[in-house]
């Protein structure tokens, strides 16, 4: 028999069995054939993931199902849209030559990682040259210019996801940052909590809340069907560790461009222990523009917010423009 302890954690196996193409996954879903026009099968750049659990939480037979939409590539993705290129954020400029990005005052995010559990069809990296990113031997440069840039207080880890490294590395960096005396707190931005619960075990969670600076993890859910009971379980265990949780969300037509759904989403996220945090518009990624929420109703959607949710649940409505000093409020 194999070594029970050899075998890659469930996480992980979970991730290798992910589906990868379309057709398997609308079988699975049971998506009548006359229904799948729209879908692109074999996108050049871009490939479907998507974990089977995530999967299970799309209502069946619905080809509109929110989740689904926000993971299956469609045609309208090769339509360019004027104003939308492959880095909105111009993130190529605010790169240090150790990897860093140095976009804001007192902080650095670190690219900890390339991959991701799931591919949103409207993320603003799907185009970021990760393949140029220094390498795990590199590590030691960006950590080396981290302790020398006295001026950041905080790092954000993000990717990519930076909670597909495995115990051992994410852990070793985790308290490498920590050891920086002018570090305050960490921050782990992850999808992983939310589309693959399985990764939060007791050892991540006593990495993360076992550090000797404040840890912050940011979720990202846009839709309240997202947090099914596996979901729930891992924030709840992350909770228990000690780490804060906050949520921030994109505004996507078709999937949470509503009232409603957004109200129902904050309140299970303080169901589920986590605090809205940002509610993003759609940064203008190549490939992108069929989520695009235009700015009089997104400003009228976060009005009617203000109205039916109490202040530390409603979500700050932002856009973020290259070179500006911070995210500006859609007010």
């Amino acid at each position: 028999m194999p070594d029970a302890a050899a075998q890659p954690p469930r996480w992980q196996q979970e991730l290798a069995s992910a589906f990868t193409q379309a057709d398997a996954l609308l079988d699975f879903l049971a998506i009548p054939t006359a229904a799948r026009g729209r879908v692109l099968r074999q996108p050049k750049d871009f490939r479907l993931l998507v974990p089977r659990g995530f999967a299970a939480l799309m209502r069946r037979g619905d080809p509109d199902d929110p989740l689904l939409r926000q993971v299956l590539p469609l045609t309208a993705e090769l339509q360019a849209r004027e104003g939308f290129g492959p880095d909105p954020l111009d993130e190529a400029s605010a790169r240090t030559q150790a990897g860093l990005l140095r976009k804001y005052q007192g902080r650095a995010l670190l690219l900890a990682a390339g991959g991701c559990a799931v591919h949103c069809r409207y993320c603003f990296r799907r185009h970021f040259p990760y393949a140029a990113l220094p390498g795990r031997s590199a590590l030691d440069g960006s950590l080396a210019e981290l302790a020398a840039a006295e001026d950041v207080q905080e790092v954000i880890l993000s990717g990519g996801d930076p909670l597909l490294l495995d115990d051992a590395a994410l852990g070793d960096l985790l308290a490498r940052i920590a050891a920086l005396p002018h570090i305050r707190r960490i921050r782990v931005h992850s999808r992983l909590p939310v589309v693959l619960p399985s990764r939060v075990t007791p050892a991540l969670c006593g990495c993360l809340g076992g550090l000797p600076k404040p840890c912050v993890v940011v979720i990202h859910a846009n839709h309240p069907a997202e947090l099914g009971t596996a979901a729930a379980e891992a924030l709840a265990a992350l909770r228990r560790a000690g780490v804060v949780l906050l949520n921030q969300s994109v505004l996507l037509h078709g999937v949470n461009d509503d009232a409603a759904c957004l109200v129902a989403l904050s309140e299970r996220l303080f169901e589920a222990g986590v605090l809205p945090y940002y509610l993003h518009q759609l940064d203008p990624v190549a490939g992108a523009g069929h989520f695009a929420v235009d700015d009089e109703r997104a400003r009228r959607i976060a009005t009617n917010l203000r109205a039916r949710l109490p202040g530390y649940l409603t979500p700050l409505l932002v856009r973020e423009t290259p070179g500006a000093a911070y995210k500006l409020p859609l007010s």
